[in-house]
């Protein structure tokens, strides 16, 4: 039995922002969502600098090299979005999150690398898993006990990340996992996480097994409730062949 991954990706600038800064790659071994940040412009170009640099790594790519794949990838975005901060001092500040994940060209592994807020979720025999970890000063302080996780939802200080690719040296998480055939991963921004509860989050999984009827559904949640934020949703099945 050989595995394979299924992904589709859809993006909407919500109902408040004049513009979308996310961006994101769904492909045959590659998946990946980047939210921009940074003022208008720059958060465009930073997404895009991110998922540009990861394009080149869909292709087929051996099991035991998809972490250092992913790493360059993260030291290509991280050099070129340096380099356009230095080619206009005005785009001092800019960022993106990034997530991302690499399916192994035998299905028998995947790797994920992540920096920023944007999740992975992975949706296993009916059970959802926030595998990412938000870079966030509100995770800081879950982690450190002082608020609940109730209370980080709707603190004023929810949206400040603790780390992202701005051109500087980052520490983003690299994780490998062994796929199983009906796994399905949700990748997104904070657009979708923000504004829609992890329990609704897998009943529309489950009750959308068309990837691109099941991204449609979350982004109109997102919508209906309230679309703050650019919201962003890349789903990807683990099938076999």
């Amino acid at each position: 039995m050989t595995l394979k991954l299924r992904s589709v990706g859809a993006s909407d600038r919500g109902l408040i922002r004049s513009g979308n800064q996310d961006a994101l790659h769904a492909g045959r071994w590659l998946v990946a969502v980047a939210d921009g940040m940074g003022g208008m412009a720059a958060g465009d170009l930073a997404s895009r600098i991110a998922i540009d640099a990861f394009g080149p790594l869909d292709v087929e790519t051996p099991e035991d090299a998809l972490v250092a794949a992913l790493q360059g990838g993260i030291e290509l975005a991280t050099a070129r979005i340096r380099q356009a901060v230095v080619e206009d001092p005005e785009r001092e500040g800019m960022g993106t999150t990034l997530t991302a994940l690499l399916f192994a060209r035998t299905g028998s592994c995947l790797a994920l690398a992540h920096v920023g807020d944007s999740r992975a979720y992975l949706f296993r025999e009916g059970v959802l898993k926030q595998v990412t970890r938000d870079d966030t000063f509100v995770q800081m302080l879950v982690d450190q006990g002082v608020i609940t996780p109730e209370q980080a939802s709707s603190h004023p200080r929810r949206a400040v990340v603790t780390q992202a690719l701005q051109g500087d040296e980052v520490s983003p998480t690299y994780a490998t996992m062994v796929p199983w055939a009906g796994d399905r991963w949700l990748l997104c921004s904070d657009g979708l996480s923000n504004v829609v509860r992890a329990d609704t989050l897998a009943e529309v999984l489950a009750d959308h097994p068309d990837p691109e009827a099941c991204a449609r559904k979350l982004i109109d949640l997102a919508l209906r409730a309230g679309g703050p934020d650019n919201v962003t949703v890349v789903i990807a099945d683990i099938a076999e062949e």
